[in-house]
């Protein structure tokens, strides 16, 4: 199983169990079929349509050109700062643009606390 396979399918269950939806759920909403999309998740799908992709994206609320760029797909250069945030993302799940400002506020604090140490 590839690198990015692997974070591709950590991605999106991390992004699934966010939304609180089970692979039947996801099913029922996008007409992929729950042991596709397992074996996407575990990283046994080498190469998932963009289609797929984008269906999954909408429903969990991620970007699609974080989705894509996870599944080795080339992204155009201005997505890259979204593509940056994908290891971010992955961890914390779908944010809130709410949640998003805090998130920077609380950074800024942290890196500004960080220099007046130095």
């Amino acid at each position: 199983m590839s690198q990015e396979s692997n974070n591709l399918g950590s991605f999106l269950a991390s992004a699934r169990q966010h939304k609180n939806l089970t692979l039947r759920a996801v099913e029922a909403d996008t007409g992929v079929s729950n042991a596709y999309l397992s074996q996407l998740e575990n990283g046994k799908i080498r190469s998932p349509s963009p289609n797929i992709l984008r269906k999954l994206s909408d429903l969990y609320d991620v970007p699609y050109v974080t989705v894509l760029e996870l599944a080795g797909y080339p992204v155009p250069e201005s997505g890259k700062s979204e593509v940056q945030l994908t290891d971010l993302t992955a961890r914390l799940g779908p944010v809130t643009a709410d949640e998003a400002d805090e998130l920077a506020d609380y950074l800024r604090y942290l890196r500004s606390k960080r220099k007046r140490k130095r």
